[in-house]
């Protein structure tokens, strides 16, 4: 039997050696056997590799083409390049430790002359990522088609004036979510990268919105018919590559999922680098989908403030993830979501071992991240705090403003009579960031 190549042969699988580690291929924070609460930590955080940065970024940018050039990428055709690159993925997942994987189709496999021909070649790419998710127990966090990249879809997919480019893009999504489901997918994700416009002097916005709409319905019903149990999760994004994409924040994401009854199917994938860019925090926009129990996955990578772009790196802040993973706690967890790197190299990091001192930072700040959030929550003083700061809506007329049994007239009537004017109570905004700092740095 002819052994299977090594494609990092100088890295071997990492290990977790504690804080006190000096070695730069080792984890310090994350231990993927350790229990916590009756689960390994791996299973609490579910790190996914995004296939597309990590596998087929090239460190490209708008100001020149590639810099990384990887030794996997041969073969006698497109479809074989594509099977050795996958081996060479799966060799990574495993020395990383990550349980999870995630790709759009046009990732895994080319696309062809044809949709029939394309097809074709995810479904050779597919049947060899299957054995190799049997082979490795590595299993798949999403799926997802590439509406964007090619230049039918200048112009959108299921946002697209041309109703033939809309068929198109419903064929493909039909196919993503038939090999989503052949290969154990748990989750389906949709980013409407190009679903928006870049002037509103050529778009008819309440037909692109219905059209929209229509689309996901129509996604719904053919998953219900083959069986797909999988959540479909919806990506935010305010612009970029657009000028304005229609699921601009996980707040108009809702509303619009509510307006054509669509809010029942679909929690939200939240990135990051695309709350940023929406103006919010991380944390903002986790708060938000958790409020409506709409919070499903999350793409785990950071912006550069400095800079007004969609920079996708390794998330490394451990105060930003601490707060992000409070909330995510709070609100009961991911369920069958993840933490999926949607994080790539930076353009002159071009060393295959560069692809693990990445993913070990975010995989370490994620870890401490939840190990810190976990004493916040154990401590209980900020939960305190907040409950103390609204105490007043527990009982009495703040009971009632809650339950509805209250009114306008009611409430100026106790005003005048008998409560007058309020008396004002301190925030104590300082005084909370200092605390938080205790657990941040001992």
């Amino acid at each position: 039997m002819k052994k299977a190549a090594v494609h990092f042969p100088t890295v071997p699988t990492i290990a977790f050696e504690g804080p006190s580690s000096t070695r730069s291929l080792a984890f310090r924070h994350y231990n993927p056997d350790e229990i916590i609460d009756g689960k390994t930590l791996s299973q609490h955080l579910r790190f996914s590799i995004a296939y597309w940065h990590s596998f087929r970024g090239v460190g490209a940018d708008p100001f020149g083409p590639g810099t990384i050039q990887r030794p996997w990428e041969t073969g006698k055709d497109a479809v074989s390049i594509a099977k050795t690159r996958m081996d060479a993925a799966f060799e990574f997942f495993q020395k990383i430790r990550a349980p999870f994987w995630c790709f759009h189709d046009r990732d895994i496999a080319p696309e062809g002359a044809t949709l029939a021909e394309s097809n074709q070649n995810l479904d050779a790419v597919v049947a060899h990522a299957l054995a190799l998710q049997k082979s490795t127990g590595v299993k798949l966090l999403w799926g997802t088609a590439n509406l964007f990249s090619n230049p039918r879809y200048m112009c959108g997919a299921a946002t697209n004036p041309d109703a033939h480019v809309y068929a198109y893009a419903a064929a493909q999504v039909k196919k993503a979510m038939d090999v989503t489901k052949e290969l154990g997918g748990e989750n389906y994700v949709f980013w409407g990268g190009r679903e928006g416009y870049e002037t509103l002097l050529n778009t008819n916005l309440k037909r692109e919105q219905d059209h929209l709409a229509a689309f996901l319905h129509m996604a719904v019903d053919y998953a219900r018919s083959i069986g797909f149990k999988g959540q479909f999760l919806i990506e935010p994004k305010p612009k970029e590559p657009t000028k304005h994409q229609y699921d601009f924040d996980v707040a108009s994401g809702i509303a619009f999922l509510r307006t054509y009854g669509l809010e029942n199917y679909f929690k939200f994938n939240i990135e990051t680098n695309h709350a940023t860019l929406a103006g919010h925090t991380f944390q903002h926009e986790i708060e938000v989908a958790a409020a409506q129990k709409m919070l499903g996955s999350i793409d785990a990578n950071s912006g550069d403030l400095l800079l007004g772009w969609d920079t996708d790196q390794f998330n490394t802040d451990v105060k930003e993830l601490t707060l992000a993973m409070v909330s995510i706690l709070n609100a009961g967890g991911l369920g069958r979501g993840g933490f999926n790197f949607d994080a790539k190299l930076r353009r002159p990091s071009i060393d295959p071992e560069d692809l693990f001192h990445a993913h070990i930072g975010g995989m370490d700040a994620y870890a401490l991240a939840f190990k810190l959030a976990r004493r916040i929550r154990a401590d209980g003083k900020f939960t305190n705090f907040v409950t103390d700061r609204y105490a007043s809506f527990d009982a009495g007329f703040g009971r009632d403003i809650e339950t509805g049994k209250t009114n306008f007239k009611a409430l100026e009537k106790l005003v005048l009579s008998k409560l007058g004017e309020p008396t004002p109570r301190s925030g104590k905004q300082e005084y909370l960031e200092n605390l938080l700092n205790t657990y941040l740095h001992g």
